[in-house]
């Protein structure tokens, strides 16, 4: 009996590991519906090198296979978890656009204590959406922290949410390389980052103080009811709407500044735009935008 090896089938062009057209454009019709991410062809090899991953994790010979275990087994709804785990882009840092903080603290902050009152007590409710692995919730908290210190009577509610459950795990352990923290300020790491004993691991972890004020939850944009019944204040939606198209950019905007009170505070990445977009909001600001009163 002759046996052919794994080699020797890549090399005959029938590897059964290889995504081929169609089978992309099944799961790209997946992702696209059930999370909004926009899929071209161009991203076949993208998926592919997940897809190999997912599949040597499973222990599973082809690509046809995968698709019967994700769409068709009994384990499909937690498999789909862990593809929507694999397949999406979570790139974050610290302070990434700084220029956002500085507006939050000099304009926005002192516009809410202002309506709030002169001596009045201040509570900011302000939702991170689309928060991967929690480097700007956590930014966000440090510099909430840091405005609290010095404004006796103000105080924040912050909410983070995702669509990964790998991201939301990496993000409530609040653990990260050293080089992840080089953009947080000298005085910032030394009132909020607590170094490893163990010098070798290079690990970094958020003091516990810290990390208690964000709360994380798994969120689908895509969803119809987000399932939250606060208005907040600031919302920072960075760097997400680039992964949709305009239609689904539009109908995720309107269903953001559902949750956004009336005078509150959209963020959006530098490199996004709200032009041609129906949405009930005006700009205020490089990036920022505000819900009419």
């Amino acid at each position: 009996m002759r046996v052919t090896s794994m080699s020797a089938i890549r090399e005959a062009g029938t590897d059964p590991t290889a995504l081929s057209p169609r089978g992309f454009a099944r799961f790209a019709r997946f992702i696209t519906t059930e999370l909004g991410i926009k899929m071209p062809e161009a991203k076949l090899p993208m998926l592919q090198s997940r897809l190999m991953r997912r599949l040597r994790q499973l222990q599973l010979g082809s690509v046809e296979e995968y698709q019967d275990y994700l769409f068709s087994s009994p384990n499909a709804d937690e498999e789909r978890v862990h593809f929507i785990d694999a397949i999406t882009t979570n790139k974050t840092d610290f302070f990434r656009e700084p220029q956002h903080f500085e507006y939050l603290v000099h304009t926005v902050l002192p516009n809410l204590s202002r309506t709030g009152g002169s001596g009045a007590a201040v509570r900011l409710r302000l939702w991170c959406a689309g928060c991967s692995s929690g480097e700007e919730p956590y930014t966000l908290a440090m510099v909430l922290s840091e405005y609290a210190r010095q404004r006796k009577g103000f105080d924040f509610a912050l909410l983070a949410t995702d669509i990964s459950t790998r991201m939301l795990d990496h993000a409530r352990a609040g653990i990260y390389d050293e080089s992840r923290v080089e953009p947080v300020p000298m005085p910032l790491r030394h009132s909020y980052l607590l170094r490893s004993r163990d010098r070798c691991r290079r690990l970094v972890r958020i003091v516990p103080e810290l990390c208690a004020r964000v709360v994380f939850r798994r969120l689908n944009f895509m969803d119809d009811d987000y399932g939250l019944d606060v208005a907040f204040d600031v919302i920072f939606f960075r760097n997400v709407m680039i992964y949709f198209d305009k239609p689904t950019q539009e109908t995720v905007l309107h269903k953001l500044c559902r949750h956004l009170r009336p005078g509150g505070h959209l963020f959006v990445g530098h490199s996004e735009s709200l032009a041609g977009l129906n949405v009930p909001v005006v700009l205020a600001h490089s990036a920022v935008f505000r819900k009419p009163l």
